[in-house]
């Protein structure tokens, strides 16, 4: 059965990674809304969706890294630089948002409140400045700290990252295309400090859960991101909204009944 959940929130993982719904929500919502714990509740599996995701982003970006690392310096630097006010955040603010921000109600709050302002910035959004030179400094900066706020539960990166790159001018594509390689090293690093908690607190392992976890997350990550880069190319945020707004109506309706 454990097998079957590791799937099931790997797949979920993969998929709300990169859609702007929020992958910390589902995660959180999933156990809690089956009762699902045990060895999938540990950081080793953690590991595994937060390594299957990266996976995913390397497997989809690795001409675009290839070409940042080799000629595009210029870019490479941007995503750096846009990569700070996360990493900081991350690092300074984690176990506090863990143990503080993980109430299902302020998910409802964050899901419904972060939704209106990604319609208002499809609405007020100029989308004139496409990829070639589009993303400047002053976009990394202020992309980088929209991911940064992302760390919320129910706030989404891609959603909080994207919409700062529509509120800036950028095109859904290019916003798009930006917050992926922006979320690559937070993923990484995310990864990397798991495994070194694990490694350091000498956590067992399920192996077969975790390579379950794993695969779920890479394969679902890859496919949801070559899907979203598709979509926003010819559709606004708007159903990913409205998804967002259906949601916090099933976890109020929830938490009601279990208060």
């Amino acid at each position: 059965m454990e097998i079957f959940e590791a799937v099931i929130l790997g797949l979920v993982q993969g998929l709300t990674e990169f859609f702007p719904v929020s992958s910390t929500a589902h995660l959180i919502l999933f156990p809690w809304f089956f009762g699902w714990g045990g060895e999938l509740d540990t950081l080793s599996f953690d590991v595994a969706l937060h390594g299957g995701t990266l996976f995913a982003l390397i497997a989809y970006f690795w001409k675009d890294w290839k070409n940042l690392l080799v000629k595009d310096h210029k870019m490479l630097m941007l995503v750096i630089i846009g990569t700070i006010p996360g990493g900081i955040a991350g690092l300074l603010l984690q176990k506090w948002v863990e143990h503080a921000l993980r109430s299902p109600l302020i998910i409802v709050f964050t899901l419904v409140g972060v939704g209106f302002i990604m319609l208002l910035a499809e609405k007020k959004g100029e989308q004139t400045r496409a990829t070639d030179g589009g993303v400047t400094l002053k976009d990394a900066v202020i992309i980088g700290f929209a991911q940064a706020v992302a760390l919320i539960p129910g706030v989404s990166r891609s959603g909080s990252t994207i919409t700062a790159g529509l509120f800036r001018g950028l095109t859904r594509e290019t916003a798009t295309r930006f917050s992926f390689l922006l979320s690559t090293p937070i993923i990484a690093g995310a990864t990397v400090l798991h495994a070194v908690k694990v490694i350091k607190h000498h956590e067992s392992m399920d192996m077969s859960l975790v390579g379950a976890g794993f695969v779920a997350a890479a394969v679902s990550g890859f496919f949801a991101i070559g899907f979203l880069m598709n979509y926003l190319r010819k559709h606004p945020l708007h159903n990913f909204v409205y998804y967002r707004f259906a949601l916090a109506a099933v976890v109020l309706i929830a938490w009601l009944l279990h208060s």
